[in-house]
């Protein structure tokens, strides 16, 4: 009997959906851009009809009559509020990257909550993590606060919120690794924190159960796809990635490049606490064990390239960065500081901005492209750097992901900058990969971690090849230019 999974790869700028056969080969997918809204400087949003169309059209297009489940995946801390009745949302869903609860993580930061909830969470009081946009979604929505009271709103990230829609409203959860993005969420218990509820004013009947990765969380509604197929698998993308890289042993280290760029260590079944303000977080939930990684987030990666070519008009297509890069000189003299949405880990500091340096007259478009490419390199330096002052121990080698992943020259400057050999999985999937096997363990398809680790193989390595001087000054370049833009 031939078996299909559907994942769901619900992300920041696109909704896709791939099919995977048994051995984990993607088969086809389709995806749909849909649009960013910016109402205001520092505040980003996303229509969730949009999402929720753009989902439902793209397990259309992949699915097959031999799909034995549906694994989702989706862009974590993004928020969404909706009606229990109708299922309409009140708003526009809040995005990670939206930074417009900025003062209020500052007050109560000033007012000395951060420790107590680091160390319930592993989080730091952001504006990136879900508690002060549902906050805000509660006291500036006309009328939400009485009817959560009441019982009559719904909230969740987008797992929860697709799972809703997909159920018909039937069943109303989300998974540990969602759950531990919320600032919600004790992360040790698994459970729904009172003392945090009661610190942000949210009412535990607006959330959803909390579950673990891999586990079949109730079926679509026939109405959707013609018959009723089991959701399996969730998690957030970047703990997804975790899985589809296969970095199960504990000093393992993933690295995704999407529109931000994640990289995680794990930590095995202890949540280490940073002293260098990185994250603690749930990597996944399988059979009861949960598993911790600690991680390090960069807000801007594949979205700096998005800029040059949405905004700057400097390249038409993503994959010129890597020709662009090759051919302009090593000594250009050019940083750039993608900082348009605030720095993340581990620095966290939601009200720096972009910045370039060493401009000429003799600075060209080109230039900016490659230093575009490099600060990724040196901000996935900094979260290295930062583990190493943890105590973590790196890894024989970084497995990389996502778009940028394909940019030969990024992979060979990201291992030359971390001195560290850098692996490129053969499945470029990684993320929807992850969901689809956690899908897949739920419902047979795969028998155990075992079995999904040893079938990684890696499509290229790059070892590093630059001089120590060289690096040190680049890395030298880089700092002086972080100082300002941290001004």
């Amino acid at each position: 009997m031939t078996r299909h999974i559907v994942a769901i790869d619900q992300g920041t700028t696109s909704s896709r959906a791939i099919l995977f056969d048994e051995t984990g080969k993607p088969l086809t997918s389709h995806a749909r851009e849909f649009p960013q809204h910016y109402p205001q400087d520092g505040r980003v949003e996303h229509d969730p009809e949009d999402i929720w169309r753009d989902t439902v059209a793209c397990v259309m297009e992949v699915l097959t009559d031999d799909t034995v489940a549906i694994g989702i995946t989706n862009q974590r801390e993004t928020i969404i509020l909706w009606d229990r009745d109708t299922g309409k949302p009140l708003h526009n869903a809040i995005v990670w990257q939206d930074r417009r609860t900025a003062d209020l993580c500052r007050n109560l930061k000033n007012e000395g909550y951060e420790p107590r909830i680091t160390e319930k969470t592993g989080l730091l009081l952001d504006p990136y993590f879900s508690a002060t946009k549902l906050v805000w979604l509660l006291d500036h929505v006309d009328g939400a606060r009485e009817a959560a009271a009441r019982g009559a709103l719904a909230c969740g990230t987008i797992d929860s919120f697709l799972l809703w829609r997909l159920t018909g409203g039937k069943v109303h959860a989300t998974d540990i690794t969602n759950a531990g993005r919320t600032m919600l969420c004790d992360i040790h218990a698994g459970e729904w924190d009172d003392e945090l509820l009661t610190l942000f004013g949210v009412e535990r009947s607006l959330l959803p159960e909390i579950r673990g990765n891999s586990e079949i969380y109730g079926e679509t509604d026939p109405a959707l796809f013609g018959r009723a197929i089991p959701i399996a698998g969730m998690a957030g993308d970047q703990q997804a990635a975790v899985i589809g890289q296969a970095c199960f042993e504990p000093g393992m280290v993933k690295s995704t490049y999407g529109t931000g760029c994640f990289l995680l260590l794990n930590t095995g079944t202890e949540a280490l606490a940073s002293q260098n303000r990185l994250l603690s977080t749930p990597a996944y939930r399988i059979d009861g064990e949960t598993h911790y990684a600690l991680e390090g987030s960069i807000f801007v990666a594949g979205a700096a390239i998005k800029w040059l070519r949405d905004k700057l008009g400097v390249i038409t297509d993503a994959a010129d960065s890597e020709e662009i890069a090759r051919a302009v000189p090593d000594d250009h003299g050019i940083t750039l500081v993608p900082a348009f949405v605030g720095l993340g880990a581990p620095h966290w500091e939601p009200d720096a901005r972009g910045l370039i340096t060493g401009m000429t007259l003799d600075t060209t478009a080109d230039h900016i492209v490659r230093a575009t490419l490099e600060s990724i390199a040196f901000q996935t330096r900094d979260l290295i750097d930062a583990m190493r002052a943890d105590g973590a121990e790196m890894p024989s080698a970084i497995r990389i992901d996502g778009g940028m992943a394909q940019n030969g020259w990024f992979a060979q400057f990201l291992a030359d900058v971390l001195d560290t050999p850098v692996e490129r999985p053969e499945s470029h999937e990684t993320t929807a990969l992850g969901a689809a096997f956690l899908a897949g363990l739920a419902t047979g398809v795969w028998n155990g971690l075992d079995e999904l680790s040893a079938g990684w193989e890696a499509d290229a390595s790059f070892a590093p090849d630059m001089e120590a001087e060289r690096r040190n000054d680049l890395l030298a370049h880089w700092k002086k230019a972080l100082d300002r833009a941290l001004l």
